[in-house]
C-alpha cells in the first residue's frame, strides 16, 4: 500500500514508466563508460553501448535491456529493495567534485523512485543483471506488494534486463496498448528522444521487391516482403545543446517546422545559454501566426522542460 500510494502521488501519467526505466538504463551505461576511461579491461567502445526495448505480446512483457555496468547482489538489495535509495546518486557522490567535472558525468537518476513507476503498468517486475567484473548473475523479482526475492541466475553478458509483466486490461485502462510497437516508439520519442545512448527496437519494414520474374504483360513481378530490422528510435543530440556554429538558424527553423508541424518560418528564434549556480539552455520560437485555438479552452500553452535529455514537463 505504501508503494502504491507513493507512486500514484508522485506520477500523474502512467506512460512515464518507460521514461524512468530508460533513464536508469542510461545511467548504468554512463557508469560503465566512465569506468572504461581508466579500465582497459572494459573492452567496449562508446559506439557499442545501447538500450534495447522489446515488447512481447504473447508473454505480455516489455523488456528494457542495457549493456551498462550491471548490479551485484548487494546493489540489487540496496538499490531496488529500499524505496528512494538512488544508486546513481551514490555513484555520483563517490566521484568527488573534481572527478565529476573532469568526466562531465551526467547522471539522470537522483532520487531512486523512478524504477517503481513500472508497477503502475506491471503486476510483476523481474530484473536480471550481471555486474561488470563478476561471473555471477542475479534475478530480482517483485509484485510490488509482498517484498522481493533475489536468486542466482544465468546471463551471458554484463548489463541489466528489466522485464515488466504488463497488467491485464481493466475498465478504463488499456494496458495492452503499451505492448504495441507504435506506442513504445511514440513514448521514446516523446520523453527520451535526447537520451545520449541509442535506444533501439526491432521494427518490421514492408517493401515491394522484384522477384526476378515477369507477369503476363512482361512487366517485372513484384511481391511484398516484410523483414525485421533493428532501428534507432531516438535522436540523441538535442539541437539546443549545440553551439551556434554547430546548429545554424536554418537548422533551428527546420527543427521548429518538424517539431510543431508548422509550414511557416517562425517570426523569431531565441537562444539562451545561462551558466551559474543553475545552468540551462533554452531554445524559444515565436510563431509567425497565433495558433487557431489560442483563445479556446483547448489551448494549452507552455514550454517543454528537459533535464539530462529527458522530458520532465510539457
Amino acid at each position: 500500500k505504501l508503494l502504491d500510494m507513493m507512486i500514484n502521488s508522485i506520477y500523474t501519467h502512467k506512460e512515464i514508466f518507460l521514461r524512468e526505466i530508460i533513464s536508469n538504463a542510461s545511467d548504468a551505461i554512463d557508469k560503465l563508460c566512465y569506468q572504461s576511461l581508466t579500465d582497459e579491461n572494459v573492452g567496449m567502445a562508446r559506439s557499442d553501448f545501447k538500450i534495447r526495448v522489446t515488447p512481447d505480446k504473447d508473454a505480455r512483457t516489455i523488456t528494457v535491456s542495457d549493456n551498462g555496468i550491471g548490479m551485484t547482489k548487494e546493489e540489487l538489495d540496496s538499490n531496488l529493495g529500499v524505496i528512494a535509495r538512488s544508486g546513481s546518486l551514490k555513484f555520483k557522490d563517490g566521484l568527488g567534485e573534481n572527478a565529476q567535472e573532469d568526466a562531465a558525468i551526467d547522471i539522470i537518476g537522483q532520487f531512486g523512485v523512478g524504477f517503481y513507476s513500472a508497477f503502475m503498468v506491471a503486476d510483476k517486475v523481474t530484473v536480471v543483471t550481471r555486474a561488470y567484473g563478476s561471473d555471477t548473475a542475479y534475478q530480482w523479482v517483485s509484485t510490488g506488494a509482498d517484498g522481493y526475492t533475489i536468486t542466482e541466475t544465468e546471463k551471458d553478458t554484463v548489463g541489466t534486463d528489466v522485464i515488466m509483466h504488463i497488467k491485464e486490461d481493466e475498465s478504463g485502462e488499456k494496458y495492452s496498448t503499451y505492448l504495441e510497437n507504435w506506442k513504445l516508439m511514440m513514448l521514446i520519442r516523446k520523453y527520451s528522444d535526447y537520451v545520449r545512448w541509442p535506444i533501439v527496437m526491432d521494427v518490421e519494414q514492408s517493401d515491394w521487391v522484384d522477384t526476378g520474374e515477369k507477369d503476363e504483360k512482361g512487366e517485372p513481378k513484384m511481391e511484398m516482403v516484410t523483414k525485421t530490422e533493428e532501428q534507432t528510435i531516438n535522436s540523441m543530440v538535442p539541437i539546443w545543446q549545440r553551439s551556434r556554429k554547430e546548429a545554424t538558424d536554418e537548422e533551428c527553423i527546420a527543427f521548429y517546422k518538424d517539431k510543431f508541424h508548422d509550414k511557416d518560418d517562425p517570426l523569431a528564434v531565441i537562444r539562451v545559454n545561462a551558466e551559474g549556480l543553475i545552468s540551462y539552455r533554452a531554445l524559444l520560437f515565436i510563431p509567425a501566426k497565433a495558433p487557431a485555438n489560442m483563445f479556446t479552452r483547448e489551448s494549452d500553452p507552455g514550454l517543454e522542460l528537459y533535464s539530462s535529455g529527458v522530458m520532465i514537463m510539457d
